[in-house]
């Protein structure tokens, strides 16, 4: 949805590639599971930090560092401070006109934008497991969208410059970690008044049988939490059109219809089918879907 924030030349060239978007923009998960280092891109646990967190926490990455140890900060998660590195890789990717890494990255980044988009992605009680409510995150980030998507409004306006990466990736993050009180205490309460024999429901998916949060239980969490899924996506779509319009720009508006190089595809897809090998053996577990 975020190519059709982008201005025409530069929509022009996302919709050509819109495969290889889609595609690519599940990489970051599949690399949770065999890259030690890439779980804590996905998230930061900002209440680790203290009461008044974001005034506690430092922006700047080497203020951090210095307070806090880098040990610390990748235990709790560095997704703003990564979504920042990955901006300056898509500025030096359009650079360089290398279409093949500016789809890389941009679907990299777009990942990662919207995770810190997702509430549960900026608290210690990421799964509920800290209340009791185990799987809620799956709750809102998948099953809710899952049932409620369609319904859901893109049409969000044009994408614009990005005038400070870093204190836009914060503000997202803050905004969602303000949201995360609701998430956790509209379930709370709704789990203690809904039959507990409803709550959940089996339904096939493939050849496979799986339970799930029923679909009356998850009509009235949607409703409790007044479109909440919807408004957090709706900003991840435009914060991610933003920054590669911004990173565009940024680079000198490069034209970027110019011959491709087959073995710089080849090298990629390589990558793909070998993360992909690595992720079915999944060696590494991955915090989020520790059930």
């Amino acid at each position: 949805m975020a190519v059709f924030t982008l201005p025409t030349e530069l929509m022009d060239f996302y919709k050509d590639h819109l495969e290889f978007i889609s595609e690519h923009a599940v990489d970051p998960d599949m690399r949770r599971y065999v890259v030690k280092e890439e779980a804590p891109r996905h998230y930061i646990d900002i209440d680790h930090y203290g009461e008044d967190c974001f005034k506690i926490v430092p922006r700047e990455w080497d203020e951090a560092v210095a307070k806090f140890s880098e040990d610390t900060l990748q235990a709790y998660g560095i997704v703003p401070w990564h979504v920042k590195r990955m901006y300056v890789r898509l500025i030096n990717a359009f650079k360089e006109k290398d279409i093949p890494y500016i789809l890389k990255t941009s679907a990299d980044i777009g990942h990662y934008i919207a995770d810190a988009h997702v509430p549960l992605h900026t608290t210690e009680n990421y799964n509920g497991q800290l209340t009791n409510q185990k799987g809620i995150h799956g709750f809102w980030e998948s099953r809710l969208p899952e049932l409620y998507a369609e319904d859901y409004n893109y049409f969000i306006g044009r994408a614009e410059m990005v005038k400070d990466p870093l204190a836009t990736i914060w503000t997202a993050v803050e905004r969602s970690h303000n949201a995360v009180d609701s998430v956790l205490e509209f379930e709370r309460a709704l789990n203690d008044d809904f039959p507990s024999d409803r709550k959940y429901a089996f339904e096939e998916r493939g050849r496979s049988t799986v339970k799930v949060y029923s679909r009356d239980y998850s009509a009235e969490y949607h409703q409790m939490l007044d479109n909440m899924v919807e408004r957090r996506m709706r900003a991840s779509i435009i914060t991610i059109g933003s920054f590669w319009y911004s990173a565009w720009l940024e680079a000198g508006q490069p034209e970027l219809n110019g011959e491709i190089d087959p073995k710089d595809w080849e090298e990629i897809e390589a990558e793909k089918k070998q993360l992909e090998a690595d992720y079915h053996a999944k060696p590494v577990k991955s915090r989020e879907h520790d059930e």
